[in-house]
């Protein structure tokens, strides 16, 4: 596997990195079973670990420009999102070093036994499976609660980030951690297989496409190791007919169009009310066609180009055979002629049951508009989907949005926003979308040892 660094926007060849061999694999894994093994995971040394979260977010924001620079030259995301993408990695890190001491405290459990009660403990190495699209911010959502626990993380990031993932490690070790608390490698699958393997790893956290978390979850589950999965999404866009239309069009578009579209909880399936859905469609419509197209270091740039030259073309086919199969291109539909790896907003309507675009996942800006004359229809519309990862709707009658939100499959929903990320709330789906947390107490908890202890009562 080649671990090369491109320049989206250009398509320059920027720096190619040699592979790590087996010997480079069989020292991280000793050298984090060590530190595992050692003073450094226990709990009397949990505030030294808060003390290099708190670290760590200070030399983020040291280095914001940096680092969201780095971004937009690596995989081409808006500088102005990079940085917002840095942020918040920064207060996941602090989110951490703040909880995670109440979060490890032991859990009393009443019985008649005597006295009881749940301690938390590490649970032992973790390998990670990372994407490109949020080359930062993906890695923190594993590294930041498993550091806290005293958890060694080993990283297999994106072939297409190299640059970020070599930053991230130094930034940790600048930080402060110790050897083998984290560390980068440029793998294959095969030798990911191995490590999952390997009887010192505990647990395996990938973020990813389906394919890529199938194939994890089939080794991890040979192995009888802890997973967590979280992978594509076809979220859904709901608008009702009594919601505030300018704001439901901008935050739509703002939705689908994020990072490039590159986004598994982008708005993707708009399902819209058959009374707005005219005015909901030409508003978008317009905004589309209006969109500033460009590099990504400029400020005034609103849709930066696709990740890889790969991911172009496979969006393009994608949109040609959903119009072979009978939808209707409303705009759009081609990649952006010149250098780089640039695609043109697009809308996709008349999408049939039978067509392949209603289940697949459109990882770019490809808009699908699906229209419902009530209700029930927009849930059969909405969980009529192999995914279920987030979701979002749009109206003034908070109740009547709320009810409707708990008849849609999926693992979040958001009412009069878009779905989004914070630190305090767990992230994660179901159905095809994954499985497991991330962020939030329920994610802090996924790759800790629950110890139940009990005191036997006298007779």
């Amino acid at each position: 596997m080649a671990y090369q660094s491109v320049n989206p926007a250009t398509g320059e060849v920027v720096k190619t990195f040699t592979p790590h061999d087996q010997q480079k694999i069989d020292q991280t894994l000793a050298r984090a079973q060590a530190l595992f093994k050692s003073d450094w995971s226990q709990h009397d040394h949990l505030p030294q670990r808060l003390d290099v979260l708190l670290k760590f977010a200070d030399l983020l924001l040291e280095q914001k420009e940096q680092l969201a620079t780095l971004m937009s030259s690596e995989m081409g995301k808006l500088i102005a999102q990079g940085r917002d993408e840095i942020e918040l990695c920064a207060g996941i890190a602090r989110y951490y070093s703040a909880q995670a001491a109440e979060f490890l405290k032991p859990v009393q459990y009443p019985t008649d036994l005597g006295e009881a009660w749940v301690e938390n403990h590490p649970l032992g190495l973790i390998m990670a499976v990372e994407p490109w699209n949020f080359p930062f911010y993906q890695l923190m959502r594993v590294f930041a609660p498993n550091y806290a626990i005293g958890n060694p993380v080993m990283l297999k990031h994106a072939s297409i980030v190299p640059q970020c993932a070599e930053k991230f490690e130094a930034l940790i070790r600048d930080a402060g951690a110790p050897d083998g608390a984290f560390t980068n490698l440029f793998i294959s699958p095969d030798q990911v297989a191995e490590i999952i393997a390997d009887q010192r790893v505990q647990g395996v956290a990938l973020t990813g496409s389906e394919g890529a978390g199938s194939v994890v979850a089939q080794q991890a589950g040979k192995h009888l190791k802890k997973s967590t999965l979280e992978l594509g999404g076809n979220d859904v866009f709901v608008v009702l007919d009594d919601a505030d239309m300018e704001k439901a069009i901008t935050i739509g578009c703002q939705a689908r169009l994020n990072n490039a579209g590159q986004v598994c909880t982008a708005a993707k399936r708009f399902i819209l009310h058959e009374k707005i859905a005219a005015q909901f469609r030409q508003g978008m419509l317009e905004a589309f066609k209006a969109i500033k197209i460009g590099d990504p270091l400029d400020e005034s740039t609103q849709l930066g180009p696709l990740s890889s030259k790969d991911a172009t073309d496979k969006l393009y086919k994608q949109v040609q055979k959903a119009v072979k199969q009978g939808a209707t291109l409303l705009t759009g539909g081609n990649p952006v002629q010149g250098q780089g790896f640039f695609f043109e907003p697009t809308i996709l309507e008349n999408i049939s049951i039978d067509n392949d675009a209603w289940y697949e996942e459109f990882f770019g800006p490809v808009a699908q508009i699906y229209i419902a004359k009530d209700d029930d229809e927009i849930v059969e519309i909405a969980n009529n989907s192999n995914y279920g990862l987030g979701g979002a709707i749009h109206s003034k009658d908070i109740e009547r949005a709320k009810k409707l939100a708990s008849r849609i499959e999926t693992g979040m929903l958001w009412i009069n926003w878009y779905t989004a990320s914070s630190p305090e709330l767990p992230f994660g789906g179901v159905k095809r979308s994954g499985y497991g947390h991330e962020l939030a107490d329920i994610g802090f908890s996924e790759f800790v040892q629950k110890r139940l202890v009990v005191v036997k009562s006298a007779e």
